[in-house]
C-alpha cells in the first residue's frame, strides 16, 4: 500500500483562561510545511494573556487506502488539517501526537479528554501535495452493503444454528 510522508511544523497558542478552574487554554495556530530549525516549545511571540509557541514537528502520513477521505476534504471548499496535541501534566509543555488530512482519523482522537484536537486550514502548499497524492493513488471503490442473516421469529428471534 503506497504511502508518503510530509514533514510539518505545528504552532500553538496559549491563552489566559476566563475560567476560575484553569489558568490557560491551548489552541493550534497553524500547521506549516517543513520543520522549523527551532527546538520544541520555543516561544515565538508574547503579549498580555497570549503566547505563541513552536509546538514541534510531525509527519503527515498519506496512505493510499484513505484517498477518498482526502479527496472529500479537499473538495469541501475549505480543506483542513487535524492537529492532535497533548499537554504534559508535569511541566505543561505540549507534545505533537499527530497531524492528519483524514477527517475521520482526526475526529477519532477527540474521543479522549487528554487530547487537544484542533482543525486548522490546510495551507495551499500542503493541499497541492495531498491533491497530487490523491490523483496518483485514488481508486474508486464500489459501495458494498452487508446483508444480515435471516432470523426465525418463530424461535424467539434466535438465529438458526450454523452447520
Amino acid at each position: 500500500m503506497p504511502e508518503e510522508v510530509i514533514s510539518v511544523g505545528v504552532f500553538a497558542d496559549k491563552r489566559k483562561a476566563a475560567s476560575p478552574w484553569i489558568d490557560h487554554t491551548w489552541g493550534v495556530a497553524a500547521v506549516v510545511i517543513g520543520m522549523p530549525e527551532a527546538p520544541r516549545m520555543t516561544l515565538i511571540e508574547k503579549q498580555a494573556g497570549f503566547e505563541r509557541y513552536y509546538a514541534g514537528s510531525a509527519s503527515l502520513l498519506l496512505a493510499s487506502g484513505e484517498t477518498g477521505n482526502y479527496r472529500d476534504n479537499l473538495t469541501s471548499g475549505a480543506p483542513k488539517l487535524w492537529a492532535v496535541l497533548r499537554e504534559d501534566p508535569e511541566d505543561g509543555e505540549l507534545e505533537v501526537l499527530l497531524v492528519t488530512a483524514d477527517p475521520s482519523e482526526g475526529e477519532s482522537y477527540a474521543e479522549t479528554e487528554c487530547n487537544i484536537v484542533e482543525m486548522v486550514p490546510m495551507i495551499p502548499e500542503i493541499a497541492a501535495l495531498v491533491a497530487d497524492f490523491v490523483d496518483r493513488f485514488h481508486v474508486e471503490r464500489e459501495f458494498y452493503k452487508r446483508k444480515r442473516d435471516k432470523v426465525d421469529f418463530s424461535q424467539g428471534g434466535r438465529r438458526p444454528p450454523r452447520d
